[in-house]
């Protein structure tokens, strides 16, 4: 049977994840705060992007996302392990993109899982380390290219 606090500490963790959806597809990077503990590192490196701390992830996305005119991080299943104030998480993501090519929006999708490590703080659960693990692309268009993990604005 899980306590109450395991409970809340559950439900916390889901609402978490959702509002990291919810910020990176209406590019409100300055949600990410909220989210990411300020020295968490974010490794988007296994799909084409980049590593960074929160500071440099934030800056990426900026940039990075400006190509797609929209996006969908549909996050679910997460397996999630407590362990007092830190767990882990593995959660799938379906990543529906898109960009246009020659005037046409060209839809492709991304699939892959999100491994966390996350901190309990004073100000409630916070992600440290957010890495991805590839699974698939599909449809990706033959021109399309990741922006380069060191661009710079």
């Amino acid at each position: 049977m899980l306590s109450l606090q395991e409970i809340s500490d559950r439900l916390e963790i889901q609402d978490l994840l959702a509002r990291y959806s919810h910020a990176i597809d209406r590019r409100d990077f300055a949600a990410l705060d909220a989210i990411f503990t300020a020295d968490a590192i974010i490794d988007y490196s296994e799909m084409g992007g980049a590593r960074g701390d929160l500071t440099e992830t934030k800056l990426y996305l900026t940039i990075a996302l400006q190509q797609f005119r929209g996006s969908q991080h549909l996050v679910a299943t997460t397996l999630l392990n407590l362990a007092g104030d830190t767990a882990t998480a593995s959660s799938i993501c379906h990543n529906p993109m898109i960009v246009s090519i020659d005037g046409q929006d060209w839809p492709f999708f991304c699939g892959l899982w999100y491994h966390d490590r996350l901190l309990r703080t004073p100000a409630g659960w916070r992600i440290t380390l957010r890495t991805q693990e590839k699974s698939y692309f599909y449809n990706v268009p033959p021109s399309f290219r990741p922006v380069p993990a060191t661009q710079e604005a």
